[in-house]
């Protein structure tokens, strides 16, 4: 089957032949003399040590001792070792682009636009190391963040790893015990934070969910609303050292540079050590599959607490671009107001994001018009939404985009030399390869995906677990890594996901995923978010579906017509126990339904 055959095919987008000559890609291609991508991709996974070389040539990395092999699987592929007797510090090789270029574009709540320089955001980071040495840190130290994604916050993270040491990176929207939880398990030493952050119009404190949190000691920086701060904490006007001068410290390849944690969907967060090579991954899905050239400038509602946050920072730093940051919650008209001022060409997205601009209409009418490529992540995107995107954006394509924090990016994904239908992916990433397993270990073209590995970006330790046991112990080959998505290949090549694995139903000995139901109810009219989970309670699985109306107005027969639905689209034996409507969905940092908390809460009500 090909595109053309495929429903809705009119929504494809189609490079053209000059579209596809100016990509990163195409110029790679050129010099290793292929003619076509998918000659590329399997040299890539075919000589990956020569694929990551090339990667670290092209964006420059910099050393202050260079590696002797790429790549060295004298401990199999479970532990490799990369850039062998190397020593660098990544901070280094973001600090590229003419002094004089725009690394930032930052817009604070009812503030103009700030352009920061990458030589002011150099000094500025210099001077946060130099705070942190002053302040008695040093190499190797654990030092948390705990802030929204503003350029002091790009500049603390980028200095703690310049002086040597570890970010822990926590989302600022968690509860004190979600806080304190990960400050215990990245050990942090002291913790940069700021009074309070402006949501939608409200001032909400933050730095006293620290204290509630009995953070280390602190960095607070001021806002409007008054504080005191505790004894021995700081404000950020003492700490921040006024030498905006000093040397990266030299790392190993494998030094930690920042703890990130899961998104916790599955029980406790793991605790994902990145290294100093993490940030290249990052960098080269930005370079090859977003396409991001120095005159970018890319955008993304992110934090540091969520992988993307990093990602955004290397993606755009170590590529020479742009990165654009707003200041406040990106659900209203300010946020797309704020894409067109900056002239954003890359706008990445999580799904329901995309959905509530959808049904608000605040977006309508913006001049998106610059924007050359949308990305979207976090969770399974909804093609009907992902066709509105690419309408604001003057029918620009959606690189849909799948990885994990484990990754350190994507594992599968879309381009810009292919043709982009909506709510698909085009190809797994360069440099790594991808298999789909059946529920019996087979090979097949619909099952749960695994990673073929080394690449550099997956990780090799976890804090917390046993990394052997949660990536490779009881899979059905040698060498897969178990990653926990359920794919789909399609008959023209592309693939679908199907949400996670541990979200597969069994209804009456049928397998289905929890995503291709809510695909279906998804289009019921009032319906604006839905949930399904199995309910196992008492004897086989019982499907439960767990409804957001858009309005006030409940349907008539709501789970009869949830019924027709399922019968209609899915199949006819797929019985609904139970449907509850709720005013909100449990969501993850990164906005992934929190199928597991739904499931806890069903059975709670029922006991």
């Amino acid at each position: 089957m090909s595109l053309a055959t495929l429903p809705n095919n009119q929504s494809v987008w189609c490079p053209t032949t000059d579209q596809i000559q100016r990509t990163n890609i195409t110029a790679l291609q050129r010099q290793l003399r292929f003619d076509s991508y998918a000659q590329l991709y399997q040299w890539s996974i075919e000589h990956r040590d020569q694929f990551w070389h090339q990667m670290i040539q092209r964006l420059g990395i910099q050393f202050q001792q260079p590696y002797t092999t790429v790549l060295d699987l004298r401990d199999g592929v479970e532990q490799p070792h990369w850039l062998v007797n190397a020593r660098f510090n990544i901070v280094e090789s973001c600090f590229l682009a003419p002094k004089t270029d725009t690394a930032v574009i930052f817009q604070a709540p009812g503030e103009p636009l700030q352009y920061w320089t990458y030589g002011e955001l150099e000094r500025l980071v210099n001077r946060v190391a130099n705070g942190l040495v002053a302040a008695g840190y040093g190499a190797g130290d654990a030092i948390a963040i705990v802030m929204p994604m503003t350029v002091e916050a790009v500049a603390i993270y980028l200095g703690i790893i310049k002086m040597g040491g570890v970010v822990v990176a926590i989302a600022d929207s968690f509860a004190p015990v979600e806080i304190a939880t990960r400050l215990h398990l990245g050990q942090a030493q002291g913790v940069f934070t700021q009074v309070s952050l402006r949501r939608r119009g409200q001032e909400l404190p933050l730095y006293s969910k620290l204290v509630m949190a009995v953070a280390p000691r602190a960095v607070v920086m001021p806002t409007e609303l008054p504080c005191s701060l505790r004894p021995g904490d700081l404000s950020w006007d003492d700490f921040l050292s006024e030498d905006d001068q000093f040397t990266a410290v030299p790392c190993q390849p494998d030094t930690p540079l920042n703890i990130l944690f899961s998104s916790g969907t599955t029980g406790t967060p793991k605790a994902i050590p990145w290294t100093h090579t993490t940030p290249i991954k990052c960098a080269t899905d930005g370079h090859l599959h977003h396409d991001i050239h120095p005159e970018d400038v890319a955008a993304w509602p992110t934090s540091l607490g969520w992988m993307m946050g990093p990602w955004l920072i290397y993606a755009t730093m170590l590529n020479q671009a742009t990165m654009a940051l707003y200041g406040d919650a990106p659900l209203e008209r300010g946020f797309g107001a704020f894409i067109q001022a900056a002239g954003v060409t890359i706008l990445g997205v999580v799904p329901s994001l995309v959905s509530a601009w959808r049904r608000s209409g605040c977006m309508t009418d913006l001049d998106w018009h610059r924007i050359k490529a949308f990305s979207s992540t976090g969770e399974c995107s909804n093609s009907a939404d992902m066709k509105f995107l690419m309408a604001l954006g003057d029918h620009k394509p959606v690189i849909e985009y799948c990885g994990g924090t484990e990754i350190g990016g994507g594992y599968i994904t879309g381009t810009l030399v292919q043709p982009a239908y909506p709510s698909t992916f085009s190809t797994p990433a360069l440099g790594l390869a991808v298999v789909i397993l059946d529920d019996q270990g087979h090979p097949n073209n619909t099952g749960e995906a695994f990673i073929v590995p080394p690449s550099i970006g997956l990780s090799t330790t976890l804090l917390n677990h046993d990394h052997h046991q949660v990536y490779f112990d009881g899979t059905p080959y040698c060498p897969l890594r178990r990653h926990g998505d359920r794919l789909v290949k399609l008959p023209n090549g592309y693939y679908r996901a199907e949400g996670r694995v541990d979200d597969t139903m069994n209804l009456g000995g049928i397998k289905v995923s929890a995503v291709e139901i809510e695909r279906v109810l998804q289009a019921l009219p009032n319906v604006r978010e839905v949930a399904a989970i199995a309910s196992t309670s008492h004897g086989p699985s019982e499907l439960v579906i767990y409804v957001v109306l858009s309005s006030s107005e409940q349907p008539a027969d709501l789970q009869n017509c949830c019924q027709q639905a399922i019968r209609q689209s899915l199949n006819p034996l797929f019985r609904i126990k139970d449907v509850v409507i709720v005013n909100e969905l449990p969501r993850t940092a990164s906005q992934k339904i929190l199928r597991r908390e739904l499931r806890r809460q069903y059975k709670n009500r029922n006991l």
